[in-house]
């Protein structure tokens, strides 16, 4: 997903509107995603009795991606990237209220290190203010940890390939809706960029969702933090960024915190008895 952030941050630095790069990304993600249903399941895969969810999830996931998006045209790519990180950590704070579960000390006390990375990352000296980029990369963060809580419900009902549909089509919506108030016609360099950017989204997320359903999240999380490597190497190389030491030490304490948290939810589920 390091591609597709690295494209809307040039979309928007490029005069892209945010609802209108969110159209874009989406309406096009339907082209991979469409694809992938005809190929496996078909369409009958759509029916759901659960619309409610799906909007609860959806609109969780929108919100998220419009601050993320935003976000990217206001800060370094790799910084937005290790602050997104956070997003295991709001899931656990989260997943007792939310879902019920209990959450153990050795699990809060992961939780407390990986903000202190958090804050490492955001506040390198005490006489800054937290712009206001790293607030909404954490909204994305937020965002993200919503929607996994409410796809943990969804998921004991709904295929994976129902539910990234419904969120596609209702953040193609949301996008659509603010068109006619901030439209601007892209330029051929920018309407490439654009779709671009949903394609990449779009096989990104059934890539994900796929591995996810083959794989233990224990095999696929620590991947996902080499995220951090590729943003940092295309931040380098098209924007000349030079990721600040702070902000490197700081997502190393949210890595580590987050593979920790992992490690310890891995053994509990390995740990608990089987149900009949």
């Amino acid at each position: 997903m390091g591609a597709m952030s690295a494209l809307v941050k040039l979309a928007a630095e490029r005069g892209a509107p945010t609802f209108e790069i969110i159209f874009f990304r989406n309406l096009f993600a339907f082209v991979p995603i469409t694809g992938f249903i005809l190929a496996t399941r078909g369409f009958a895969v759509l029916r759901t009795s659960r619309p409610l969810g799906h909007l609860t999830r959806a609109s969780i996931g929108v919100a998220g991606m419009f601050c993320g998006f935003v976000a990217l045209g206001l800060m370094p790519l790799s910084e937005f990237t290790a602050l997104t990180f956070a997003a295991p950590l709001f899931i656990t704070a989260l997943s007792g209220p939310a879902l019920g579960e209990k959450v153990g000390p050795h699990r809060w006390a992961a939780v407390a290190v990986g903000f202190l990375g958090v804050l490492i990352m955001v506040r390198p000296d005490p006489h800054q203010i937290v712009n206001a980029g790293a607030l909404l990369a954490l909204g994305q963060a937020a965002g993200t940890a919503g929607a996994m809580l409410a796809i943990r419900q969804l998921g004991t009902t709904e295929p994976g390939p129902t539910i990234v549909f419904y969120f596609t089509l209702a953040a193609t919506l949301f996008g659509a809706l603010g068109l006619p108030f901030v439209w601007v016609t892209p330029s051929r360099e920018l309407l490439l960029i654009l779709v671009l950017t949903g394609l990449t989204g779009g096989v990104g997320q059934l890539l994900l969702t796929q591995a996810f359903r083959i794989a233990p999240a224990a095999v696929i999380a620590p991947f996902d933090y080499t995220t951090l490597i590729w943003t940092s190497l295309i931040g380098h190389l098209v924007w000349n960024e030079t990721p600040r030491w702070s902000a490197a030490i700081g997502a190393v304490v949210v890595a580590a915190s987050g593979l920790y948290i992992l490690w310890r939810e891995t053994r509990r589920s390995a740990a608990a008895p089987p149900q009949s």
